[in-house]
């Protein structure tokens, strides 16, 4: 059971819409309205929703010890060309466009309200294969006509404990893991997949900081899963009164 939503809180829809359809050429579905816009990323939705509090109220940071949502990963083409287009644009970097483990480039940069968004280019050769049949069905998936939505990143504290959950309760199965060994922190990444879609779970040696969701500020939001409604986990209530839950490192999803 994949992604099926991402969930983006923003001051300015219109401005959002307008990011997001010039530099992932994501369309929008039906009318765009000054209070919400359900964009196409072909394996999934990302949705724009108005909310007042901006960039500066967000309790999140750009250090991937923090627990919780890292970022939200698009798989493209032309990788470097649509870097320098954002780059031309004065858009805000986090990273410039290289070559990373897993023989893939990636870059990262950030959409007009402070949410982390990766571009990648290439198909990852894992230091790890767990399940063969879904590394071949992502592969299946091919070069991208244009951007298409990949994964959501999080940090958690036990990636054996998340993949259980995700795995007996939305059906992800862990397809495959990259090493970082430049990285001091130990850090490792493993590939929960669903669907057509990944959560890309980071974990590190060193001590990791814990973040609440944030429901109402502007930056990601939650995700929408497939799937019913878990139990024991807590729950919050968006502006909206959509119910979500919060998963133990802190990762907001609904279902649906």
């Amino acid at each position: 059971m994949p992604i099926k939503n991402v969930v983006v809180n923003c001051t300015d829809v219109q401005a959002s819409v307008e990011y997001y359809g010039k530099f992932l050429e994501l369309p929008v579905i039906g009318v765009a309205t000054a209070e919400r816009a359900l964009l196409d990323a072909v394996t999934a939705t990302v949705e724009l929703r108005k909310v007042e509090r901006g960039r500066a109220d967000t309790t999140w940071v750009g250090d991937d010890l923090q627990k919780g949502f890292r970022h939200v990963g698009f798989k493209v083409d032309r990788l470097d060309e649509r870097a320098a287009v954002l780059k031309a644009a004065g858009v805000e970097f986090k990273l410039d466009p290289l070559d990373a483990e897993g023989a893939v480039r990636i870059c990262f940069f950030f959409d007009p309200d402070g949410t982390l968004l990766e571009m990648i280019q290439g198909d990852l050769q894992y230091a790890a294969v767990l399940d063969e049949d879904g590394v071949a069905r992502e592969r299946a998936l091919g070069v991208p006509a244009r951007p298409r939505f990949d994964h959501v990143a999080v940090t958690v504290e036990d990636r054996e404990a998340t993949h259980a959950y995700y795995r007996d309760n939305h059906g992800f199965s862990f397809i495959g893991t990259i090493e970082q060994p430049h990285d001091p922190r130990g850090f490792s990444i493993g590939y929960l997949k669903g669907g057509d879609t990944v959560i890309e779970v980071f974990t590190y040696d060193r001590e990791k900081s814990a973040r609440a969701p944030q429901l109402d500020v502007a930056g990601f939001s939650y995700a929408v899963l497939a799937g019913d409604a878990p139990t024991g986990l807590p729950a919050l209530t968006t502006p909206d009164g959509t119910q979500v839950h919060v998963d133990p490192d802190g990762f907001a999803f609904a279902t649906r």
